[in-house]
C-alpha cells in the first residue's frame, strides 16, 4: 500500500463536496472541508470533520488558489486532496505540487491530466491507435487565411474548439465561410481570458449527433476496466442538462466496439484513478468518433453509481492507496436504467440566463429508487458566482420507459419557491 489515507481535503465545495465526504465517512476518514465566505452555511461544510475559511473576496479565485489549499492542507497534516470536478480538478500544475507536498493527489497522475487536457495532443495519440477521429485541424498557430482553407477542405459546418478548453468554454460552431474569421478570433479571444492558451482546434461538426461517453478506471497494476455508457446529448450552450445509461442507440456490436476504443486509449495512457472517454455519434452514418478525455470524477457519475451498484470516489481513493482493484471486468453489471436531470437556477425564457436569490421553501420528494444531489436548503441564497446547477434528481429503474416515468414525476413533486429554475423545462 503506498500510503493509507486518515486525514483528507476537499478541495471543492457544494454537491461534489458532500458526495466525497459521505463516502469519506464510510472509509473513516477525517474530512477537511475549505470554504468561501459565500458557502458559510452550506451543508458540506457542517458535515466536514474541519471547515477552513478560504481568504479572498472573489471566491471563484479563492477555489482556484493552489497555494493556499496546499497550505491549509500542510497545515492539518492531510494525506491527500479530492478536487473533485471543475476548479483545480485537470490542473497538472496543482497535481504536481501535490505530490511534491507528499500529499495524494486524488485523480490520474499530472503526465495524464497534461496530455488529455491539450486535444492537439489527446488527437494525435487517438490517432497512432487507430481509432476513428472527426475530420479536422490542429495546427491553429498557422494564419486566418490558411485556417479558414482548412476549414473549407473539412466542410462546413465546423466547430472551434479551445485546445486548453472544457466544460463547454471556448467553443463555437461556425455554419458558413463569411462566418468563420470573426468566431476564430471569438474563440480565440475566449480561449486565451479563459485558459491561458488561444490555440484553437477545427473539427467537423456533426449535425445530427448524440454524445456518448464511457467511464473508464485504471488500477495500479495497469489493468483498465470500463464501467459502460452515459448519453449525454440534450445540452444547451455545450452544458449538459439530461444524462441518461445505457444509451438507447447502442445495438450490442456499436457498444462493444466503442467500449474497447476507450480501454485502448486507457492502456495507452497507462490511466489511473477514474476518467470519461467522449464520443460523438453520428445519426446518419451510425458512425462514432473521439471527441476528449475527461481526467476527473464528471458531474454525471451517479447514473453511472446507480445501474453499477459501484462506489466510484471509492475507488478512486482505493487506488490512491496504492490498494489492488478485486474486480474483473465480468463482475461489473449494469443494471437497469438511470437517468438524471440537472436543476438549474436560470431563465429558459429569457435566453437561459442565470437567476439568483434566496430560497424560500425546497423540499425534494422521497420515492425508492430516486437519488438527489444537492447541497441546498430552507433559506440559502443562490448566488451570482459559480454555475447555476441547484441539484440533479436522478431516477433508477427496471427500464428507460420506468425510470423516465419516475424522474418525471419526481421533477413534478419538488416544491420549490425562489429564484426562477428550469422545472418546467425539465418536465417538458
Amino acid at each position: 500500500m503506498a500510503k493509507l489515507i486518515k486525514t483528507l481535503m476537499v478541495a471543492n465545495r457544494g454537491e461534489i463536496a458532500r458526495r466525497i465526504i459521505k463516502t469519506c465517512k464510510k472509509e473513516g476518514i477525517k474530512t477537511i472541508a475549505v470554504y468561501s465566505f459565500v458557502d458559510t452555511n452550506s451543508y458540506y461544510v457542517e458535515e466536514a470533520d474541519i471547515s477552513v475559511l478560504l481568504e479572498g473576496e472573489n471566491p471563484i479565485q479563492s477555489y482556484m488558489d493552489s497555494s493556499q489549499i496546499i497550505k491549509i492542507a500542510k497545515k492539518f497534516n492531510v494525506d491527500a486532496i479530492h478536487p473533485g470536478y471543475g476548479f483545480l480538478s485537470e490542473n497538472a500544475s496543482f497535481a504536481k505540487k501535490c505530490n511534491d507536498e507528499n500529499i495524494l493527489f486524488i485523480g490520474p497522475d499530472p503526465d495524464s491530466i497534461e496530455l488529455m487536457g491539450d486535444k492537439d495532443k489527446a488527437r494525435l495519440i487517438v490517432k497512432e491507435l487507430g481509432i476513428p477521429l472527426l475530420p479536422g485541424y490542429e495546427n491553429s498557430k498557422e494564419k486566418e487565411t490558411k485556417l479558414l482553407n482548412e476549414a473549407k477542405k473539412i466542410g462546413f459546418p465546423v466547430l472551434l474548439k479551445a485546445s486548453a478548453g472544457g466544460g463547454g468554454k471556448g467553443m463555437r460552431t461556425v455554419f458558413k465561410e463569411t462566418e468563420f474569421i470573426n468566431s476564430l478570433n471569438e474563440v480565440r479571444r475566449e480561449a486565451k481570458n479563459v485558459f491561458g492558451d488561444d490555440r484553437i482546434i477545427i473539427e467537423k461538426y456533426i449535425e445530427s449527433g448524440r454524445h456518448i461517453e464511457v467511464q473508464i478506471l485504471g488500477d495500479n497494476t495497469g489493468n483498465i476496466f470500463h464501467l459502460f455508457e452515459r448519453e449525454c446529448t440534450i445540452q444547451r450552450r455545450y452544458q449538459k442538462i439530461i444524462e441518461e445509461t445505457p444509451s438507447k442507440v447502442l445495438d450490442k456490436n456499436l457498444r462493444k466496439d466503442m467500449l474497447e476504443c476507450a480501454m485502448q486509449i486507457g492502456k495507452k495512457l497507462r490511466y489511473k484513478s477514474l476518467g470519461t472517454v467522449e464520443f460523438i455519434y453520428d445519426n446518419k452514418t451510425k458512425s462514432f468518433f473521439f471527441l476528449e478525455v475527461n481526467t476527473r470524477i464528471q458531474v454525471e457519475h451517479p447514473v453511472t453509481e446507480e445501474i453499477t451498484g459501484v462506489d466510484l470516489v471509492g475507488l478512486q481513493l482505493k487506488i490512491a492507496q496504492g490498494e489492488k482493484i478485486n474486480l474483473n471486468q465480468e463482475d461489473i453489471k449494469s443494471k437497469g436504467y438511470a437517468i438524471e436531470a440537472r436543476l438549474y437556477a436560470e431563465n429558459p425564457a429569457s435566453n437561459f440566463l442565470p437567476t439568483s436569490g434566496k430560497i424560500q421553501i425546497l423540499k425534494f420528494p422521497n420515492i425508492d429508487g430516486l437519488r438527489i444531489d444537492s447541497d441546498l436548503k430552507n433559506g440559502d441564497l443562490v448566488n451570482i458566482y459559480f454555475d447555476p446547477m441547484l441539484a440533479k434528481v436522478v431516477a433508477h429503474d427496471s427500464s428507460r420507459e420506468k425510470a423516465i416515468n419516475k424522474l418525471k414525476y419526481s421533477i413534478s413533486n419538488i416544491i420549490f419557491l425562489g429564484p426562477t429554475t428550469n422545472i418546467e423545462l425539465l418536465k417538458n
